[in-house]
């Protein structure tokens, strides 16, 4: 999937994947879904933020997760 609404770069915030260079990182938008924030709340927080792009910063962030193993704690 090509992601035209996340970059990277290396000079700002440290590197870390932003939605449209801005200053807003993806795991900041994941983490406010995640806190069960709504498209609408998180729009209201970061009003140059686009439904688009809440929507890719989750396609991006699942395929992340996807690429590599993270470790969990196994359950018996």
């Amino acid at each position: 999937m090509k992601f035209v609404r996340i970059t990277v770069n290396p000079n700002q915030m440290g590197g870390m994947p932003c939605i449209r260079g801005l200053r807003i990182p993806v795991a900041t938008v994941v983490g406010m879904v995640a806190d069960g924030m709504t498209v609408e709340e998180i729009i209201k927080a970061f009003p140059d933020l686009e439904h688009d792009d809440i929507r890719e910063a989750l396609q991006y962030a699942a395929e992340a997760v996807r690429e590599r193993e993270l470790p969990l704690v196994h359950v018996t």
